[in-house]
């Protein structure tokens, strides 16, 4: 099938980590034709990045030529123009990482780290420049969704964000600067704030797990998909946007505020939850991870063509408006 994404550009990709996040990264890099080498040290390293990244290209896609596979680090990252580390979530394993990686790849090259919430000032700590560290946090599985939470260090030069920036903007994503560290970003501090308050009322016995899910899906869901929280509740204020909404209800939020559930990790809940949330759904396997990256793409799609027909719409108001406008004057 032939492709008509842009023709391909310089950049050599190294991604340090043949995980879930580091295999979608090589994916979403893929039809753009880079020179894409994957680094792991697992012992079946070549058998199985053969056997799981392909069914993420499509199911009749061969193994990519472009793709490299080693379990050499230097090896991987000596022409890189990108590294992107998708490592464990574990500090000590990080911080000796980045210097081997800094030694051995070239100056030019941008530097990342898919970390969900290890910040760069942590993990650069023993790189001779830890400015040249940026987070660039992908919401899972990255070849499907379009967000990369962009988290420069307390050093880290504007050029390099811009940089950034820019590479994901044309790859089509929909990157996001986050202007300071902060635990979990910003991202998964949201989903984590209403996970928590989830778990809340489902431990409560407010609600039942299929329930709560159908709540989100059939309200905040698709409109998110749309307008953010900020943007959806200023817009519910009318003319007086943001300010407008709390002067109507403020009161009703402010109490939501004060009675919403303080649940601890490790605490009584979990045995209850975790109890209820196997009695709704058993097990996720492969086949429901397929049916949810299916469905996904078709909603990020039908918003996008949401979108273009909106402002479609809305550009032929305007012409219409103004060619009544001339009549009149006419």
């Amino acid at each position: 099938m032939e492709n008509n994404l842009p023709a391909p550009d310089l950049h050599h990709i190294a991604i340090i980590g043949a995980g879930t996040i580091g295999l979608s990264i090589a994916a979403l890099h893929v039809p753009f034709k880079n020179t894409i080498t994957i680094y792991d040290t697992r012992s079946d390293l070549e058998e199985y990045v053969h056997i799981n990244l392909p069914p993420l290209l499509g199911s009749s896609t061969p193994f990519p030529i472009h793709v490299k596979i080693t379990a050499n680090l230097e090896e991987a990252v000596k022409d890189a123009d990108i590294v992107q580390e998708s490592c464990p979530e574990i500090l000590a394993l990080k911080q000796d990482l980045w210097p081997r990686i800094e030694t051995a790849c070239p100056l030019s090259a941008l530097l990342w780290s898919s970390t969900s919430g290890i910040p760069a000032s942590a993990q650069s700590q023993q790189m001779k420049d830890p400015s040249r560290l940026i987070i660039v946090h992908p919401y899972n599985p990255p070849h499907i969704m379009p967000l990369l939470e962009v988290v420069p260090g307390p050093e880290t030069p504007v050029n390099l964000v811009d940089e950034t920036l820019r590479f994901w903007r044309e790859r089509g994503r929909r990157p996001v600067l986050v202007k300071k560290e902060a635990v979990g970003f910003v991202a998964n501090r949201l989903a984590f704030a209403l996970l928590r308050e989830a778990i809340h009322l489902v431990a409560s016995d407010v609600v039942s797990v299929k329930d709560l899910d159908a709540v989100v899906e059939a309200s905040m869901g698709p409109r998110w998909a749309v307008a953010g929280p900020l943007k959806s509740y200023a817009a519910g204020g009318g003319e007086m946007g943001l300010e407008g909404f709390f002067d109507k209800i403020g009161r009703t939020v402010q109490d939501c505020w004060d009675d919403q559930g303080s649940v601890e990790v490790g605490g009584e809940w979990q045995q209850d939850v975790f109890r209820k949330a196997y009695e709704a759904y058993g097990t996720f396997g492969k086949t429901d991870a397929e049916e949810r990256n299916s469905v996904t793409m078709e909603v990020l799609e039908a918003v996008r063509i949401g979108r273009l027909n909106a402002e479609k719409r809305c550009k032929e108001l305007k012409e219409l408006e103004k060619a009544l406008e001339n009549e009149n004057l006419d």
